[in-house]
């Protein structure tokens, strides 16, 4: 039992009573205090910290820790939830992102605190290329991410086409992961710079500009013509004949993955002279036969009207494009043989009295063995 005595070793109840009821407030005071002191664990995107609070609820607990919300941001559990020790408060804050997918950029809001999670909930494959880790806080804002999804690509260089499974952003890109190396002069079907789409082809032409051809060609002679009076306008002679000449060209060649695309002519030297060609015609006009010109009353008229009458039906100027004329059917060469030029170029074209007298001038020679039709004489 404790005993109170006064200093001069009196016992003093009243003073004790006193004492007892200032010890007993400063207890109920030590359990009230420990009562309304929580240890919270606190998550704002990820940024975890312990908070001692008196709080009792999410959103004391939130203000207390000076995070200021805006009505985007989700909070877990919800702000009027009741706190208690231990408990744990996940704050997620609004951001605005921009984001590139695919070559289309967009503003994207969202909760996620860092790229994972926006992969995630754009629902994009989990082996797109991200230009950032995925697992970088995302910022308020101010954050830019590009994605890039998987894509089937059709590639053609040097003679082979493959298809190949690409993130590649870019046709650049595309190209480099493929080792294709491009020269200075090369041809892409696509921009460099282009975005990769799905099922997109890509054609590389390999351009050569160093290759050069030479070619030999002929060179026309000229023809020089000189008239002369003494020889008729039908004929013509050839005094010196024409030599062709020869040229050397060399061309510039660009060629289109080994064939020749165009040709720029770089020199052109003339390698042999053409020997020109001199030809004489006569300028004289050949007189022409006399109409009653040829024989009248020609021997063996009535013989070969018989004839006639078999070979062409008696039509003395017939031409059945057959290659024989008039009414004995001469062939050219044995009318212009026989002198029947004289008269016309063909029999058809000679009165009948001219072609008896050719006809005559054949039998002479040769009797009716011409004729096929000679039985009727």
């Amino acid at each position: 039992m404790v005993k109170f005595f006064t200093t001069d070793g009196k016992f003093s109840f009243p003073k004790v009573a006193a004492q007892l009821l200032v010890l007993s407030a400063l207890v109920l005071g030590i359990v009230a205090f420990t009562g309304n002191n929580k240890t919270v664990t606190l998550n704002v995107d990820g940024k975890v910290s312990s908070v001692q609070t008196f709080g009792s609820t999410v959103d004391q607990v939130v203000k207390a820790a000076k995070v200021e919300l805006k009505p985007a941001d989700r909070v877990s559990p919800a702000l009027d939830a009741s706190v208690q020790n231990g408990s744990i408060i996940n704050v997620n804050l609004a951001k605005s992102v921009s984001v590139t997918l695919d070559g289309t950029q967009r503003t994207v809001n969202t909760n996620s605190p860092d790229v994972a999670g926006l992969i995630t909930e754009l629902g994009v494959a989990s082996s797109s290329a991200v230009s950032a880790d995925k697992d970088m806080q995302l910022a308020v804002s101010g954050s830019v991410v590009s994605i890039s999804t998987p894509k089937k690509v059709t590639l053609i260089a040097d003679g082979k086409s493959s298809v190949k499974t690409t993130t590649a952003a870019d046709v650049a890109t595309v190209l480099k992961d493929a080792g294709v190396k491009l020269g200075a002069n090369d041809r892409v079907s696509q921009p460099r710079h282009a975005p990769v789409i799905k099922n997109m082809v890509i054609k590389v032409s390999r351009v050569d500009l160093s290759k050069t051809a030479t070619v030999t060609e002929n060179v026309p002679f000229e023809t020089i013509t000189t008239k002369s009076s003494t020889m008729y306008t039908d004929e013509e002679k050839v005094t010196q004949e024409g030599v062709l000449g020869q040229v050397s060209k060399k061309f510039k060649l660009v060629t289109v993955d080994g064939r020749e695309a165009s040709r720029t002519l770089l020199s052109s030297t003339v390698t042999v002279k053409p020997v020109a060609e001199k030809v004489t015609v006569g300028t004289k006009e050949r007189p022409a036969p006399e109409a009653s010109s040829g024989p009248t009353g020609a021997p063996n008229e009535a013989m070969w009207d018989r004839i006639a009458q078999c070979e062409s039906g008696g039509n003395w100027s017939i031409n059945t494009g057959n290659g024989y004329y008039g009414g004995l059917q001469f062939d050219i060469q044995t009318w212009l043989g026989s002198g029947g030029g004289a008269y016309a170029p063909n029999a058809s074209l000679a009165t009948k009295a001219q072609q008896i007298d050719i006809a005559n001038r054949v039998y002479a020679e040769r009797g009716l063995q011409p004729w096929g039709c000679g039985w009727a004489a």
